[in-house]
């Protein structure tokens, strides 16, 4: 086969995640609104781009609000990242939002990436207007609120995980491959347990680059790591919030190639 230019998307790419994201944008639709129809609201309060669907900018905002926007949205949240769900509904961004479309938005995401909880007489309640329960919703991960503490379950080595590899732009990798992963303004630093397939909790289908991690060498210099409850590997990195290039174990393109010259970087960590 010949060789890939790592620095060039192939036309097949693009094409291959255009008909992904529609494919995803269709089965959110159908969850959303069975038997047709759209959503009510003001578009233009919604996050997204404006060729997104009003039902990819919808979820896109209430991944927003859950995970970095609350308090400037004035949306009081537990300090393991709970809000109630009457109070989500009654945020203007979600206006036409309802309770059975907020489930089934949890219900269709693959990356399992929300949590809903009801907390009330009994295990569970079929309707918001339980008479003696509350429900709540969280993203499992990626906050940026230092507030929010999620509850995460201890890595010890790499025998607790599949693998931790992180995926990534190319234009990103300029900067990774010199200065390390960084958590930038979040709390941790997201690493799937694999690649390939349809889904995978941790990383974006469009990753060009794929940045595998040597956790036993990253644990033996201190760096902890962690699982979200949708098993997400998490880490807040050293103190400056990097995962340093001599923690890297293998560098690939979108092709599964590795790439060439990638252990020769410049290993400098961030100060």
């Amino acid at each position: 086969m010949a060789a890939v230019d790592t620095w060039q998307i192939t036309w097949h790419q693009l094409e291959s995640q255009q008909n992904r994201d529609r494919r995803q944008t269709n089965t959110l639709h159908d969850f959303l609104m069975p038997g047709g129809g759209k959503l009510a609201g003001g578009s233009s309060k919604l996050r997204g781009q404006t060729n997104d669907s009003p039902e990819v900018r919808l979820s896109k905002t209430l991944a927003w609000i859950l995970r970095h926007g609350a308090k400037s949205e004035g949306l009081p949240m537990r300090p393991d990242g709970y809000i109630r769900v009457t109070h989500l509904l009654e945020n203007p961004r979600l206006q036409g939002l309802d309770f059975s479309m907020l489930q089934r938005i949890v219900e269709a995401d693959s990356k399992k990436r929300y949590d809903l909880m009801y907390e009330g007489q009994g295990n569970t309640a079929s309707s918001l207007e339980a008479d003696s329960g509350i429900w709540w919703m969280r993203a499992n991960q990626g906050h940026s609120m230092k507030s929010v503490q999620v509850e995460l379950r201890p890595v010890h080595s790499s025998a607790d995980i599949a693998m931790a590899v992180h995926g990534t732009t190319l234009q990103a990798w300029k900067s990774i491959s010199t200065q390390g992963l960084s958590k930038m303004s979040r709390n941790h630093i997201h690493l799937a347990q694999g690649v390939g397939g349809n889904v995978m909790s941790g990383m974006r289908r469009s990753s060009q680059i794929l940045i595998y991690i040597d956790v036993d060498k990253a644990i033996s210099a201190g760096i902890k790591f962690f699982l979200s409850a949708n098993d997400v590997v998490l880490t807040a990195g050293d103190e400056h919030g990097f995962l340093a290039p001599q923690f890297f174990s293998r560098v690939e393109d979108a092709d599964r190639v590795v790439l060439p010259g990638w252990e020769n970087k410049h290993i400098s960590v961030a100060t």
